[in-house]
């Protein structure tokens, strides 16, 4: 065991990125195993599209909950990809409409069954003594109802 591992809850952030890191690497062989051409940094934009159509930048930022920023530039790498289209909105101008292009939709058709066997996968390794995604919920629904720097600040102050 190294020291990081050995360090408990200090190191989780840490750890949580290496086993994310893990899963991007090997997510997108596995694409490629199947022959299909896709980063899984996209997925969360391509995967929400999907099941919702048409969505604003905004819209799906917060969908995906990432940043207004980060999110624009996913949609310009899947712009470029030609996977996802954007047009102006007929009520409001300076709102964009996003919503997957031919090609887009397409290659969803060819992920589908790929997706139930990660899908599959993902289910085993969380399934264990103390459920992954159960408890990754946990944390973020206590992260939701006060940050970890309002924790820290917190403690802090009534030290």
């Amino acid at each position: 065991m190294n020291v990081i591992n050995e360090s408990g809850t200090l190191a989780l952030s840490t750890r949580l990125q290496r086993l994310s890191e893990q899963l991007r690497k090997d997510g997108a062989l596995v694409y490629k195993e199947f022959g299909i051409d896709f980063e899984p940094k996209w997925f969360p934009v391509v995967f929400t599209l999907h099941h919702k159509n048409t969505l604003s930048v905004v819209e799906i930022a917060n969908e995906i909950g990432y940043t207004h920023p980060s999110t624009i530039n996913l949609l310009k790498e899947l712009e470029k990809q030609q996977m996802i289209i954007s047009k102006k909105d007929k009520t409001d101008e300076r709102k964009r409409l996003i919503e997957l292009a031919p090609k887009g939709i397409e290659l969803i058709e060819k992920m589908i069954p790929v997706w139930e066997i990660i899908s599959k996968v993902l289910g085993e390794i969380a399934d264990n003594e103390n459920h992954l995604l159960k408890a990754i919920n946990e944390a973020e629904e206590k992260i939701a109802k006060q940050s970890f720097l309002q924790r820290v600040l917190q403690l802090k102050n009534n030290q």
